[in-house]
């Protein structure tokens, strides 16, 4: 009788799972076949269809491409379930357009108690949590050991701005390139600048910008006047206002160059986008903080990076929110963060760290008080597209100081 009682049961459930409308989950992201993001992913919808019986569709646009299609995406009736974000203002701006589901009722505690509280916070808006965090990233200056001891500069004597000047121009002097850049992308150009405000203002100027204005105010004209310094050294390879982030990332995986100002993901994408495929060796990498400013506000362990994710748009099934779910949990991000491919949300997560140069940004930004989500994220995309933009112009020597925090300045009263 108890086998019958079993029997008859599985059969209802069988026939209730089978009834039940089967989802096809539009997932977004920016990541190539050979990225390290990629095991975790697959492994993650793997696990996720042969457990509910919904299908996950993968969708990839390059960095730069998703970036300019999403907005059109998010109007359209194709658009995807799932996409990647940095939060800050460009989030908020897309929730703002009710391009985002509020998934607060579907993310229980239990849940949230297993992520870290700053990251899960960063995808809430307005009360209502639109995303899920996945990982944190810190921007920092990765250096080829053996260019820069060919050149005999003393990296562990780079403490102010002025030691960086003077390594570029010895490392010039010795016939190399000191910096690779990716200038036609303009983001890579931002972290230079940005930094530099973060170190002259720190983060009391920033938040009373952020609320009250005065981009213009004397630290960030120093900040530009700091990055024309670094521009007349010309410390940047030849055509690098026409090379993109790939680009950049090849180069130093090449050897191209001693220098590279960059988040933590450098470390794959250097040997992604090699001609060799394998890039530098971690024997031959090394990594060192934003030098502090002479007379600076800022501490010099605040750091500039981010706090990623993803955003669930407004026609998202609750199975998309259950599939991010799944995909950080502690089991999948332990894989990933000792595979090198990003810092972990999860907490324990980050003991299954085995790179040493993201252990160090973990540390970095677990001592940092005050971590600053990348401004053309942070602002928006009208304030940030202009961040971008003058940055860009002050490494190609065509805009003043003055000019470039104006014309920011103006974009925030524009949006005010």
């Amino acid at each position: 009788m108890k086998l019958l009682i079993k029997l008859f049961f599985s059969i209802i459930i069988l026939a209730s799972f089978s009834s039940a409308k089967a989802d096809t989950i539009k997932w977004l992201h920016l990541f190539s076949d050979d990225d390290l993001n990629m095991p975790g992913m697959l492994q993650a919808v793997k696990e996720f269809e042969e457990k509910t019986g919904h299908t996950v569709e993968m969708q990839y646009l390059e960095n730069e491409s998703f970036k300019a299609k999403l907005p059109t995406m998010l109007q359209s009736n194709d658009r995807p379930d799932i996409f990647y974000s940095w939060s800050g203002g460009v989030m908020y701006d897309q929730a703002e357009a009710g391009f985002l589901r509020d998934i607060s009722d579907l993310v229980p505690d239990s849940y949230l108690d297993t992520v870290s509280a700053a990251a899960a916070d960063a995808f809430t808006y307005n009360g209502q949590r639109v995303g899920l965090p996945k990982q944190v990233a810190q921007v920092a200056w990765w250096y080829n050991k053996d260019l820069i001891n060919q050149a005999g500069v003393d990296v562990s004597s780079i403490k102010m701005w002025d030691d960086l000047l003077s390594a570029v121009k010895q490392i010039k002097a010795a016939g190399i390139t000191p910096i690779c850049l990716g200038g036609k992308d303009k983001w890579p150009v931002h972290f230079i600048w940005t930094h530099l405000h973060i170190r002259n203002g720190g983060k009391a100027l920033f938040l009373d910008s952020l609320n009250n204005g005065g981009w213009d105010r004397p630290e960030y004209i120093k900040s530009g006047e700091q990055m024309l310094e670094l521009v007349a050294l010309e410390p940047f390879q030849k055509g690098f206002l026409a090379h993109t982030w790939p680009d950049q990332a090849g180069f130093f995986g090449d050897g191209k160059c001693a220098m590279a100002f960059m988040g933590n993901w450098m470390y794959g994408a250097q040997k992604g986008n090699s001609a060799s495929g394998e890039g530098l060796g971690d024997d031959n990498m090394g990594m060192f903080n934003m030098p502090m400013t002479a007379g600076g506000l800022g501490n010099p362990g605040d750091t500039l990076g981010g706090i990623n994710g993803w955003l669930f748009s407004s026609s998202a099934p609750d199975s998309a929110v259950e599939l991010i779910m799944h995909y950080t949990n502690k089991q999948i991000q332990s894989a990933d963060a000792a595979a090198g491919a990003y810092i972990p949300i999860v907490k324990g997560a980050d003991a299954s760290i085995q790179n040493p140069f993201l252990k160090q940004v973990a540390k970095n930004i677990a001592n940092s008080e005050y971590h600053q989500i990348f401004y053309d994220q942070f602002l928006g995309a009208d304030i940030g597209r202009v961040v971008n933009d003058v940055s860009t112009d002050l490494a190609a020597g065509i805009i003043t100081p003055e000019e470039a925090t104006q014309a920011v300045q103006e974009a925030w009263e524009f949006n005010q």
